[in-house]
C-alpha cells in the first residue's frame, strides 16, 4: 500500500525534498522502525493483495490522462534511485504532506531559488538557512517568493 500511495504523490514533492530536504528538517526524534515479520516479496502476494496495491494507481491513471507521462517518468526515475535516495524522497514526501499551504509556498520559493544555484552556492544557502531565525527565514522568503505558485490539486 505504501508504494502505491507513494506513486500517487506529486513529483514536485520528491524533487523538492531530494534537493533541499535538510533545509526543512525538523529536530524530532526518529520514529522507531516497526519490528515484526517482513512482508512477502511481490511474487508471494496473492492476486487480491497485488490488486489492492495496484488499484489506486490504476484509478489515478484512468482519471488523470494528462498526468500519465509524468507518472511514468516518475516511476522510471524511482527505479534508478539508490535506497538512500528513496528514503530521502519518502521522508520528504511525508514532511510535505504535513505542511500547510503557506509552508508549501515557502518550500516552493526555496526550491526555485536552489534550482538556479550551483552545488557550492546551494550548500552555502543550506548552511545559512540552518543558522537563520524564523524571522530571518520569513524575510528571506518574502524577498524570494515563488515565481509560479502551484495550483491547488483536489485530493
Amino acid at each position: 500500500m505504501r508504494h502505491a500511495r507513494f506513486l500517487s504523490m506529486h513529483a514536485l514533492a520528491i524533487a523538492l525534498f531530494v534537493c533541499c530536504a535538510s533545509a526543512f528538517a525538523q529536530d524530532k526524534p526518529a520514529k522507531p522502525v516497526p519490528t515484526g515479520p517482513t512482508p512477502p516479496a511481490w511474487e508471494q502476494l496473492s492476486a487480491a493483495e497485488r490488486e489492492l496495491l495496484i488499484a489506486p494507481i490504476r484509478e489515478r491513471w484512468n482519471a488523470e490522462p494528462a498526468a500519465r507521462t509524468r507518472m511514468l517518468e516518475h516511476a522510471k526515475r524511482w527505479q534508478t534511485m539508490t535506497p538512500e535516495q528513496r528514503k530521502a524522497a519518502h521522508d520528504g514526501m511525508r514532511r510535505w504532506s504535513h505542511l500547510n499551504p503557506e509552508q508549501r509556498e515557502h518550500a516552493r520559493a526555496l526550491y526555485e531559488r536552489m534550482r538556479e544555484m550551483d552545488p557550492d552556492a546551494r550548500r552555502a544557502l543550506r548552511e545559512q538557512w540552518r543558522t537563520m531565525t524564523p524571522e530571518q527565514r520569513d524575510a528571506w522568503l518574502e524577498q524570494h517568493p515563488p515565481a509560479n505558485p502551484a495550483p491547488q490539486r483536489p485530493r
